[in-house]
């Protein structure tokens, strides 16, 4: 996967007005504050135009894969699914309205709810650069959902790596006003880590006491069958750039974006059979599939004498619906 082409020259264009050395050692203390919980004294992980430009080229790639991924597995699920109106909650740059717009292009209305004045306006002069007017013309709201009130509702809502920069105490009220802007289906996308899927479960859990419907990517609406020794989560490759490499001080040209999510709807329902949770271990003359299941989960083996079974069985991957 890769980022839209105007998209990666856009972020190239921000990226070109601040020393790249600069962005790196801003990258840096991002990360840092991000994986040790400690926020600036006014309870913002970033307050400035830099620190924004250091976001999008750092962690906006990887925000797209896994965002662009969720919604992916959405539409293989409901393929007549079109959604008119569309929120992004805690919007950031608006990386989540790049990939949406692929996957629904006859989305009539974009909005995105954002706190920080610097995100905002990054993600303005982001889309200043698609050639579609949808993209240009999306409204931006400058509010946090948490002290915003009668917040009317959207058909699709997609609320992505926001839980994890919230107080915990505060994470229940954030997930019931996600819902409560739901006219159809909501998306929350965590890092695919230990604490992102407890996030995740919980917003799962609440959810359901709530009558959602479950879409993914659970095939059931029972207790989560994961014990607390494993987590589920999922990944998306997506390619680097040369600015990408030198910010994370990688090599590679490509980074593997790991996120646990879950997507619920108010009425609508799916034939969700099962659902891959790991990489297929592949061995001679069969594979061995780990699956989340109505029933459970499931080990399945699927040897080569099946020809037919095993033939569908090799293009099968992790995330994969069966």
């Amino acid at each position: 996967m890769e980022l839209p082409l105007e998209l990666q020259i856009a972020i190239e264009n921000e990226a070109a007005s601040v020393p790249v050395k600069k962005i790196a050692a801003l990258v840096k203390d991002l990360s840092d504050r991000y994986r040790m919980g400690r926020a600036l004294p006014n309870g913002k992980f970033l307050n400035s135009t830099d620190y924004a430009i250091a976001y999008a080229a750092y962690r906006l790639p990887g925000t797209y894969a896994a965002i662009y991924s969720v919604l992916t597995k959405v539409k293989s699920l409901l393929p007549a699914y079109n959604p008119g109106t569309f929120l992004d909650i805690g919007a950031g740059p608006g990386t989540a309205m790049w990939g949406t717009v692929l996957i629904w292009p006859h989305l009539e209305e974009l909005t995105l709810l954002e706190r920080e004045e610097c995100m905002i306006n990054i993600g303005k002069r982001l889309a200043s650069h698609s050639d579609l007017n949808l993209l240009r013309e999306a409204k931006w709201i400058k509010a946090d959902i948490l002290h915003s009130e009668n917040i009317q509702q959207y058909d699709l809502v997609v609320a992505s790596y926001v839980l994890g920069e919230l107080p915990i105490k505060n994470n229940d009220e954030f997930i019931n006003k996600c819902w409560n802007s739901t006219r159809d289906m909501l998306v929350i996308i965590e890092p695919g880590t230990p604490e992102g899927f407890s996030r995740i479960n919980r917003a799962r859990d609440l959810l359901l006491k709530s009558g959602a419907k479950m879409i993914a990517p659970c095939p059931h609406n029972k207790i989560c069958p994961i014990d607390d020794s494993d987590w589920c989560h999922f990944c998306q490759r997506i390619s680097r750039s040369r600015l990408h490499r030198f910010v994370k001080g990688g090599e590679l040209a490509y980074e593997d974006e790991k996120f646990s999510f879950v997507c619920m709807a108010r009425n609508r329902t799916v034939d969700n059979r099962g659902i891959i949770l790991r990489h297929p271990q592949i061995r001679k003359g069969y594979m061995s599939f780990k699956i989340c299941t109505p029933e459970g989960l499931k080990n399945v083996t699927v040897t080569r004498k099946d020809r037919n079974l095993y033939r569908k069985a090799r293009n099968l991957n992790w995330g994969s619906f069966i």
